[in-house]
């Protein structure tokens, strides 16, 4: 498959093409579609477990704080078990981290179901922080397919960015309806039963299993967090997470208290739908400055635009004008997101890249697990649509934080070391972590 041929497909009334010729590997179908399956479990998990807590406990509270929890341990958890994938392979791990992932899951539904002490349901949550990435190790299996071959990977990822926001876009949307129409557990019993099928089955195809690079070797270089670009997009990150965790919350808790909960999955999908085409567009813009400034004009563009749900939930707005306001700001996401990620592979030396990827990405994880406690604990106590203000200051205080660190950002990136240097891994950490943030969502 010549590079340049492909690469040139991708543009015009060929596009298909381009993608199908993706599938000409062998078992490339069958562990896209287990993946598929995965994440599309892992996007249902969130709002399925606070309308669980909510529905049975009364309140949205304590579904936030439990949501917190499980985030909070699965910031630690993921670098740890992306860490084993490298070093003993992906069926290795990922079975063993599939079983065990399903006992705690399981616990919660009885512990919510049996009226146990909400400590049980913290505990049962938090373990669940060994749940394989399947996006992650999709992508790896892509660039170890056509690792000779740097336009069809480029597919690849697009590809999978795509199938990612589909699944943010249904997964909610599935839960919900599963949570309001059948039983409070069916959600989120469901995303388990599809997500531990789903990652045995990827486990299976054994054939497009990227070979091992033999054992690490032990960095001697120091954390990634010496470098103070890094720094700065840590917290810039972490206060975007709280962006993500606290619109989810405020959606589904405003959504109820209009009397129409199992509309707040669709709200939820048109924020994914938004920042989706975003992305998509995004994608065809060829750069004109350097990532650093990007990035602001990002921040301030996301910043402006989730003023229009806190307008919409304040005003008092039906659900129709607030669906509009949250795909609106959706927009804003996907293009912060992108260039943030390339800033990290800007500033950060090879040896140290997939280590300052997992360190971006716990920022944000830890910011989603505080953005949905805060947001629980405003929705029980302030009127609807309150809440929205907590996405409004966190992307304004991201805002500030990245002007503070502005000339960290604009001025501190190692030649030689940026994107276009970047390892096989480090672009699929790369790719992994703009998706990581749907997974929050």
């Amino acid at each position: 498959m010549a590079p340049r041929a492909l690469f040139a497909s991708t543009h015009g009334p060929s596009v298909l093409a381009s993608y199908r010729r993706l599938f000409a590997a062998p078992g490339a179908t069958a562990f896209t579609l287990a993946g598929l399956l995965g994440r599309l479990a892992l996007s249902m998990t969130g709002v399925s477990l606070v309308v669980l807590i909510a529905e049975r406990r009364g309140s949205y509270g304590l579904a936030g704080t439990v949501a917190a929890a499980g985030l909070a341990t699965g910031a630690i958890g993921m670098p740890l078990i992306g860490r084993l994938v490298d070093r003993y392979g992906q069926a290795r791990v990922t079975v063993p981290a599939t079983l065990y992932n399903a006992v705690p899951m399981l616990g919660l539904v009885l512990c919510v179901r049996l009226g146990a002490p909400d400590w049980t349901l913290y505990a049962c949550w938090a373990a669940c922080a060994a749940a394989p990435n399947l996006g992650g190790m999709a992508r790896a299996r892509w660039a170890h397919l056509y690792r000779d071959d740097p336009a069809a990977r480029h597919v690849a990822n697009s590809l999978e960015q795509a199938l990612d926001e589909l699944c943010f876009m249904a997964g909610p949307v599935l839960g919900m309806l599963l949570c309001t129409t059948v039983a409070p557990e069916a959600g989120l019993l469901t995303a388990g039963t599809l997500g531990g099928t789903g990652s045995l089955l990827f486990a299976a195809q054994r054939r497009t299993e990227p070979p091992l690079a033999g054992a690490p070797v032990a960095l001697r270089h120091g954390s990634p967090l010496r470098t103070p670009g890094l720094r700065v997009l840590v917290l810039t990150f972490l206060a975007t997470g709280v962006v993500f965790g606290s619109t989810e919350i405020t959606t589904v808790a405003y959504a109820d208290a209009l009397g129409h909960k199992p509309v707040a999955g669709l709200l939820l999908g048109l924020v994914a739908a938004g920042s989706c085409v975003a992305g998509l567009l995004f994608g065809l813009l060829a750069p004109r400055s350097a990532p650093g400034a990007r990035f602001l004009r990002g921040i301030a563009t996301m910043a402006l635009l989730l003023f229009l749900p806190l307008a919409a939930g304040l005003g008092g707005a039906g659900l129709g004008l607030l669906g509009l306001a949250l795909f609106a700001a959706g927009t804003g996401t996907a293009p912060t997101m992108v260039t943030g990620m390339t800033l990290v592979q800007e500033l950060l030396p090879q040896r140290q890249l997939n280590e300052g990827m997992a360190v971006a990405v716990s920022g944000i994880v830890v910011g989603i697990s505080a953005g949905a406690a805060i947001a629980g604990t405003v929705a029980e106590h302030a009127p609807p649509g309150t809440g929205y203000a907590l996405p409004a200051g966190a992307a304004a205080l991201a805002l500030l934080i990245a002007l503070a660190g502005r000339r960290h950002l604009t001025s501190g990136s190692r030649r030689g070391t940026g994107s276009g240097a970047a390892s096989g891994a480090g672009r699929e950490a790369a790719e992994n972590s703009e998706r990581i943030v749907g997974a929050g969502r």
